[in-house]
């Protein structure tokens, strides 16, 4: 979910401090505890927007995207801008591939908050698989001047120039992406694709040239 900043919202101090403990939970991986302790806040406060972003966010790592939707249909109910909504429904429709649905949300959500890497580089992501290739490497070139070490970006962007073939940049890329994140499985065998694909690609060039 893209960082943001509960003050922002003008809530009482006993409503950020409960916040901040559920967004704690959230970022060590206690998904189940942070839910509920975001509803045991809305029982007292059912208003709370933040509560309801902060369930939907955490339903998401637990790839329950049926009750994100419900938890973000909510938050919009009570604040049609809340942008965290707006990006997490178009973080799950794009899972979904749904394209066009998940730039209209995500769209919103860079209206509402500009300039955020995260959502940024979901609407890259998403108006490059919609075709609009150009248009969504350079959001995602915009995403990673904002965040310069994000392996996701890094990765996405690897994956889009892979598709457009432009291979020397592709695994310039996905090598720096592997270089901040090591373990991670998909920018591994990106990594791999991209540079047999590179390799391949210059051996032809060689030998062409050997031959003339």
């Amino acid at each position: 979910m893209p960082k943001r900043k509960h003050n922002d919202q003008q809530y009482p101090e006993h409503i950020l401090d409960a916040l901040e403990h559920i967004e704690d939970l959230k970022l060590s991986g206690e998904h189940k505890k942070s839910i509920e302790e975001a509803e045991k806040l809305l029982f007292s406060d059912p208003d709370c927007v933040a509560a309801l972003e902060e369930i939907a966010d955490n339903f998401v790592s637990l790839d329950d995207f049926g009750r994100a939707e419900k938890a973000c249909a909510r938050a919009l109910t009570l604040d049609k801008d809340s942008y965290t909504a707006h990006y997490i429904l178009g973080f799950i429709t794009s899972q979904k591939q749904d394209w066009p649905k998940a730039i209209d949300f995500l769209k919103k959500s860079n209206d509402l908050h500009p300039n955020n890497p995260e959502i940024l580089r979901c609407l890259g992501w998403a108006l490059f698989n919609s075709g609009k290739r150009t248009q969504g490497i350079i959001i995602l070139e915009r995403a990673l001047n904002l965040d310069h070490e994000n392996s996701l970006t890094l990765c996405d962007l690897g994956i889009c120039y892979l598709q457009v073939k432009n291979f020397e940049k592709s695994v310039e890329i996905l090598k720096r992406a592997l270089t901040l994140d090591p373990n991670n499985k998909r920018i591994q065998d990106c990594y791999k694709a991209a540079k047999n694909l590179s390799d391949r690609v210059l051996n032809g060039v060689t030998k062409n040239r050997l031959s003339r």
